[in-house]
């Protein structure tokens, strides 16, 4: 079992959101994430009719069974006209058919950033609301503005105000993957 499954909520391939999420799983447990790239996961757009004349894509099962073997999860969301990209949004949509729950109760960190200053706080927004309705935890949540001035590749994130507030929710996400741990073993 993988401690954290981690990703970029986007299918670019030299996505920021991508070496965000990245970032802050080797920070948290260097060994003990499953880094996935959302391209992996590409599936046919999802539709009713579809659904009912070719079934759900293995791939859907595959992405469910990585969140299923998980303990947290670390999503960095891309922001696409305001709203979740379309390749997350699919993938989201294939795996509620399989569950209603999609993230599983688990515990979920949700990052975002951009190169501008609102640093993808529509999209984070959107996501609170949709996935605190299906958690029993408070989602923690961090957004980080000017990616390009603010991180670099070698360092992380360069600004140490902007470092102490990621780090404060960080602490929130490991106290509920403890808590979950714990759950498990009694």
């Amino acid at each position: 079992m993988s401690k954290l499954l981690a990703f970029g909520a986007s299918s670019s391939k030299n996505s920021r959101n991508k070496r965000l999420a990245y970032y802050v799983a080797r920070r948290m447990a260097p060994k003990e994430a499953n880094l996935i790239d959302l391209n992996e996961f590409e599936m046919p757009i999802y539709s009713e009719d579809r659904e009912f004349e070719v079934g759900i894509p293995a791939e859907a099962y595959k992405f469910k069974k990585l969140v299923n073997e998980s303990l947290g999860i670390i999503i960095s969301l891309a922001e696409h006209n305001g709203s979740y990209t379309a390749a997350f949004k699919n993938i989201y949509d294939w795996v509620s058919v399989i569950e209603e729950t999609v993230w599983s109760n688990k515990p979920l960190i949700l990052l975002s950033t951009s190169d501008g200053k609102n640093a993808g706080n529509i999209v984070m927004q959107s996501a609170l609301s949709r996935f605190s309705r299906q958690s029993k935890f408070e989602i923690p949540h961090f957004s980080l503005p000017k990616f390009n001035d603010n991180f670099s590749d070698k360092d992380g994130i360069i600004e140490p105000k902007l470092l102490y507030e990621l780090d404060k929710q960080i602490k929130v996400f490991n106290s509920q993957v403890d808590e979950l741990l714990s759950a498990s073993n009694n």
